[in-house]
Parts: C-alpha cells; structure tokens; sequence
C-alpha cells in the first residue's frame, strides 16, 4: 500500500474509536447487564470484506489526483464522531430521541450562523440531509410569505431549484447570466419591473463554475422591488473565511449576513459525511410556519425540539455530532486550519488555470471566483472541442487523473478571440473541483498528467497554429 493510501485507510482510527467506544460505554454502567440479538452476527466479518471489494468500484474520492466532482471525504474526527454516535443512534427530531446531539446541532448551527454575523436567539436555523432540503424549507417559507409569486435564480441555479419550485406550487423563471456565470443584474431588472415576484435565489458559488452572483447589486434591487432574497450558499458558504479572494467576490461575502435565508453544505467545505446540509433564517419569527400539534409525537421537556422548526422528522442525530466534533477542532475562523484549507484550494485553482491560459492546447473560461477550473482543448469549432474534450477526459482517467465533464454556454469563452468556430450554443468542457487543501501542492502532477492525456488524444488542429492563435 501507498504512502497516500495508508495514510488515509489509517488502522489507528480503528484504535482510536475503540477506545472512544469504551469511554461511551461508562456512562451507562448503571444498567444491568444485557446481551443484544444480533440477527447474523457470526457472518459480520465476511460480510465486510465483501462490502469492502464491492466498494472498489469506486474513483478514488480521497486523492488529490481525483479533481472531477464536489466529493471530498470528511475529516477524520467527523468519521469517528459519527461512528462512535451510532452506537447509540440518536434522532434530532424529538428531545427525547437525541438529547445531547440535539444540543450539539443547536451549537454546531449556531457557529455556522456566526459566519454571517447572525447571533441567538435572532435567526432560526437547523441541519438537514443535504442542500436540496434546504433549499426547499427556505423556499417553503418564501411560500408562505408570498403566496404563488414566482422565484427567481440564474440559469446557472442548480436544477434542483426548479424541481422544487414545480415541488411547492412555486413558478420558477431562470435569469439570463453574463459571460462569468453571474447572474445578470440588468435582466433581473426588468423581469422585476414585471412584478410577481416573491423571491430571487442569489448563488454563492455555483456548481458548475464556482460563480459568485453579484449580492450588492441585487440587495439594491430588493431595496426597490420588495422581493425576499435567499442566498443559496451550498457549495460556496464557507469560503468567507478565506484570505485570497477577489473583490468582487468578496464584496458578496461581506454582504451574506443581509439576505433573508441562506443555505450551506457541511458535507461540502464543511469536511462532513453525506447527507449534512445547513438552512438558517435571518428573522426567527418564520417558526411560526412549522407548528404541529400531532398527539402522537412525545416530548418530554420545554426546551425547542429541532422538528418544531423542521419539515423533516427522523434526523440522523449523528451528523450533528460529526458536525460539532469538527467544529470543536476546526473552528470557523478566517485565521484557522479548515480557512487555511479553502484558501489553499483557490489557490490551486488560480495556479491551475493560468498555466492552462499559457497553454497553447488549451482554452479556460474566465479566471476562477473560487476553486473549480473550467476548460477546453483547442480545436476548429466548439463540436470539435466538444469531442475532443470527452476524450481526454477518457484518456486522464486511464492515467489516474479523474476530471468532471459540463455542457456550459458557449459565451463563457472567448471561442471567436482563440479562432474556434463557434458552431454550437454550448461545449463541452473539463472542469476541475479542487477541494482538497493538497491540490495545490498536486497542481503541477495534474498539469502533468493532463498534458499527457491531450498528447495521447489526437486533435485537429496544427500545433504551430494553436500557438500563433494562443
């Protein structure tokens, strides 16, 4: 086994939980005895090993030469933390299911909410099993305050806001974006001066190219218009605490406390396992949307039950324990390790994307607002870099480079400019997520290995050409 290998399948975790387990176990000695049924016992251990060779088909998510999609795994004290609470199993809907991680949620939310300048018992906020829950409860209550008025988002929005918009009974109209991925302020404009607007969907951080949308701007336009304003922050919400911004970017950052809800993903940049999502409302007051009165759910003390304040019930109380494990080791601190991590992963894409500029093989969109680098060879039209594009991504992987492919507008790049006929609306590109604080050490093995791969592909296009062009 590999350095890297062994370093992450480390055989001290197992020591590690154990001992943890045992510390758990002392604060029941007070029971008697019991010995569990478990159904199958005897073949646990076979039966792991066959999860464990099924589990190899899988790309190698926690390498640095896995750079394709958002997937990262957690941090170790996430890992344990969430294993050593399934041995009690808690469930964050009722008090009485999951005393403790109910209070560790509550803490773990309320440093999230901090991020943005929000304090108890101000705003209202809770975990959820992913940002497309989130999403929905935030436009749920946008809903309810505006009955039937339509939502607006960028078409750059991740999809999932128009499922749920047809979800909720909400119409949801996509915005025009500019040539960075942003939504475009002007359209915005006059799809408000239309009116029936209830509430527009501002992204931080897109998923496709890591696009800020701009916040001031449309804080303005709430000034005039009167629309609630939710900040879907899943991918982007933590990289506040990074140090190495652009202005723009951070201009939107600095405004993030003003919106109505926001959105973020711990299971993101936030080192959790799946599912592990973030919804918090700025004005407390918006509970008054969850209540229930069923007679058939006990509670058992005055305290707030997270269901009260929840559309989900069963909750996996652990993630609330990973979430708070790791908070407690990594606070959110623009001077801290976990900010050190995303500013080291913006970095990575900076770096990333200039060489890509300077490459004569290539042609990037424009330069990156957080850490995901977006791509294309160099061909005679948009479909024949479209092709080739898929070919190289094919090739990289057999080379142990595992990259992401996206069909983006052909307006985020410059096609006419690097003399691609622009024969298509949009192309394929590679695309890169450099989540991991190692990818900027690893860039120079990716570019490495991605040059090989365009080497190995064979292109259109004479290489003479491509640098007179370039």
């Amino acid at each position: 086994m590999t350095r890297g290998r062994a370093d992450f399948f480390a055989s001290e975790s197992a020591d590690v939980l154990r001992a943890a387990v045992e510390r758990l176990s002392e604060g029941f000695e007070a029971l008697p005895p019991s010995e569990p049924r478990i159904p199958g016992g005897a073949e646990i251990a076979r039966l792991l090993e066959e999860v464990a060779d099924r589990l190899h088909d899988n790309y190698p998510y926690f390498h640095p030469l896995y750079a394709g999609q958002m997937l990262k795994p957690p941090h170790p004290a996430a890992r344990l933390a969430y294993a050593l609470a399934m041995w009690l199993n808690p469930n964050n809907h009722a008090l009485d299911g999951g005393r403790a991680s109910s209070r560790m949620e509550k803490e773990a939310v309320a440093g999230i909410a901090a991020m943005f300048g929000w304090k108890s018992p101000d705003f209202l906020g809770h975990l959820c099993g992913g940002g497309t829950m989130a999403n929905l409860e935030a436009l749920w209550v946008a809903g309810k305050l505006c009955p039937g008025a339509a939502v607006l988002g960028s078409t750059q929005a991740h999809y999932t806001h128009g499922r749920i918009g047809a979800v909720l009974g909400l119409p949801f109209e996509p915005i025009a974006c500019d040539r960075r991925g942003r939504m475009d302020t002007g359209a915005l404009e006059a799809r408000l001066a239309r009116g029936g607007v209830g509430a527009v969907v501002a992204t931080i951080g897109t998923t496709a190219t890591g696009s800020v949308d701009p916040l001031p701007e449309i804080l303005a336009l709430r000034e005039r218009f009167g629309f609630r304003l939710h900040a879907d922050a899943a991918y982007g919400g933590y990289f506040g605490l990074a140090d190495n911004l652009g202005p723009e970017a951070r201009s939107a950052y600095e405004r993030l406390g003003e919106v109505d809800s926001i959105v973020i993903d711990p299971h993101k940049h936030g080192l959790q396992p799946y599912g592990c999502g973030c919804v918090l409302f700025r004005d407390a007051s918006v509970g008054r949307f969850y209540k229930h009165d069923s007679p058939y759910t006990y509670f058992s003390s005055d305290e707030l039950h997270l269901g009260e304040i929840s559309l989900e019930c069963s909750r996996a109380g652990a993630s609330a324990v990973a979430l708070w494990a790791t908070q407690r080791l990594l606070p959110l601190e623009s001077d801290g390790e976990l900010a050190g991590g995303l500013s080291d992963g913006r970095a990575a894409a900076l770096d990333i994307h200039a060489a890509l500029a300077a490459d004569p093989r290539f042609l990037p969109t424009f330069p990156p607002e957080l850490d995901i680098v977006v791509w294309i060879p160099r061909e005679k039209s948009a479909t024949a870099a479209s092709a080739r594009a898929r070919r190289i991504f094919e090739e990289a992987a057999r080379r142990n480079l595992h990259l992401a492919l996206a069909e983006l507008p052909a307006d985020f790049f410059e096609l006419e400019k690097a003399g691609i006929a622009r024969d298509r609306e949009t192309v394929t590109c590679l695309r890169s997520v450099l989540m991991k604080p190692e990818h900027r050490e690893w860039a120079p093995r990716i570019l490495a290995i991605l040059g090989e791969a365009a080497d190995a592909v064979p292109g259109g296009r004479d290489p003479s050409a491509l640098r007179s062009s370039g």
